[in-house]
């Protein structure tokens, strides 16, 4: 095979329509575009979604607006439950629940711990936020809780 052989593949190019060209083509005369009218004319024709002066179904449409989804600080979340499973004193960090597969991922924003279940080891829990009964358990049994 040559270069000189090379040719598109049959019917995947088009002839230009060329308008105007008299009796025959079908695209004489008034070249496709019909008798007088605001689309016969040169630079006529409306906006894409106008309606002919109807209200358009852009305008119809719910607003929108903004949210602040993108800037939400999303925290690791962990209840004080879960972290019963290790043994007194270990310090506990968002690496080491991680790695121990109690939180799916390391959120950028840090770890927050929440205050569902009970505690029954003291325990050294270093995070960004603690809810108050969160802090509460486990400082009632010994353990403490450092903010990052």
């Amino acid at each position: 095979m040559y270069i000189q052989d090379l040719q598109p593949a049959p019917y995947s190019r088009q002839k230009e329509k060329r308008l105007g060209r008299g009796i025959g083509s079908g695209l004489g005369k008034t070249s496709g575009k019909g008798h007088k009218g605001q689309n016969a004319r040169s630079g006529g024709g409306v906006r894409p979604g106008f309606e002919g002066g109807q209200n358009p179904l852009v305008r119809k449409m719910k607003i929108r607006g903004f949210n602040n989804y993108n800037f939400d600080k999303v925290y690791a979340t962990v209840n004080v439950g879960d972290l019963d499973k290790f043994e007194a004193n270990t310090v506990i960090t968002q690496e080491l629940l991680y790695e121990e597969r109690i939180i799916g991922k390391i959120m950028p924003y840090g770890l927050k711990v929440l205050g569902n279940g009970e505690l029954t080891k003291p325990l050294v829990i270093k995070a960004k936020k603690y809810s108050a009964s969160a802090k509460e358990k486990i400082e009632k049994v010994g353990g403490t809780a450092e903010v990052i």
